[in-house]
């Protein structure tokens, strides 16, 4: 009866990302906006390129820059929005607190003033809490952060397979969450998301579980996740805080066998929503195997600093959901580009 009962669990729960009313319909084009960042072979972002230095392919094919910019972070209108997500629910008590001793460590740098706009959230098991409004002050945020009491469990079902749903559940809904509370805010978010991500989703050992209905609730999912973070202009960056103690970790390699598009739903499994495959496909990275916490906020706030917003019309598709990979290379060597990795076309 139980193992009859997970699937349901799991995937009943469909995920709704709020959609814009301005997207375009029945066929007319639909503009792809892409964040890419370009950097050298030190990791250092480059903000010297013009157009001419840019190709986009859409499934392989290349397609027209329909705009291009230059953007620099610090001065960018509307400001780049920046959202630190401190991750007690899919942490120990342990590694919660590590992650708030990294975080002060990072806000008290160069005399608490930030860069970029921030905002704290914090996932717990009674509410996803985003709040305020964004601050460069890193004082006022500590004083938001000493606020939030944290490590009180409320899930009853906190061990074992039904535990792994509650929390994986519940982190799939905070992340609808803030992306309907920022989609509606003009200019780019990037969520830094601290976290060892959900457990369920970064093994294999109950993908024999999925039944027809699960597979196409999880399909309506990875669709809703996708189109959701594209049209709120977010990107998604996972720290693992679990640092050298996961380096070679089965975790911290496993999620790279399903970073390619899913195109129909009995190719779902598990692990195409994990937190990992969510934030590499954003165009965002995935940050593990270092105890420098905030080390690596700073290197996401890098990636912030300059970057290019390149356009194209996306095709429309002779199916609903029709998954479109997406690839930007970039004319001169040496330079590695990061953005999304695709998108699902509509008829």
């Amino acid at each position: 009866m139980k193992a009859r009962l997970l699937p349901i669990l799991l995937c009943c729960s469909v995920i709704s990302f709020a959609q814009p009313s301005s997207a375009a319909t029945n066929g007319e084009n639909r503009p792809v906006t892409l964040n890419v960042v370009v950097s050298d072979k030190s990791g250092m972002p480059l903000a010297s390129l013009d157009r001419q230095n840019f190709t986009i392919f859409d499934n392989k094919q290349p397609v027209a820059i329909t705009s291009f910019g230059a953007v620099d972070g610090a001065t960018a209108r509307p400001p780049v929005q920046i959202i630190v997500v401190l991750d007690e629910v899919n942490a120990t008590w342990t590694v919660t607190s590590l992650e708030r001793t990294q975080l002060l460590r990072f806000l008290r740098m160069n005399n608490g003033r930030l860069p970029l706009p921030v905002s704290l959230a914090f996932l717990t098991d009674a509410a996803t809490k985003i709040p305020g409004t964004p601050s460069l002050e890193g004082n006022a945020l500590i004083a938001a952060l000493n606020e939030q009491q944290f490590g009180l469990r409320t899930e009853r079902r906190s061990e074992g397979l039904y535990g792994a749903a509650d929390r994986m559940q519940t982190s799939l809904r905070a992340l609808e969450q803030i992306a309907s509370l920022v989609s509606t805010n003009p200019g780019r978010k990037i969520v830094i998301w601290i976290s060892p991500g959900w457990e369920l989703l970064t093994t294999p050992r109950i993908d024999w579980l999925f039944t027809n209905k699960t597979q196409k609730t999880s399909f309506h999912n990875i669709v809703s996740v996708s189109d959701g973070l594209r049209l709120a202009d977010m990107t998604i960056y996972n720290i693992d805080p679990l640092g050298t103690g996961d380096t070679g970790g089965f975790a911290t390699m496993y999620y790279q066998n399903f970073l390619k598009g899913v195109r129909k739903p009995t190719d779902c499994q598990f692990a195409h929503l994990s937190l990992q495959v969510i934030a590499s496909q954003s165009g965002g990275r995935v940050l593990n195997s270092s105890n420098d916490i905030a080390g690596e906020i700073a290197s996401c706030f890098r990636d912030a600093a300059a970057f290019y917003r390149l356009s194209f019309d996306a095709s429309v598709a002779r199916n609903p959901n029709e998954y479109h990979a997406i690839e930007v290379k970039v004319s001169k060597p040496g330079l590695t580009a990061l953005t999304r990795t695709g998108y699902y076309a509509q008829p």
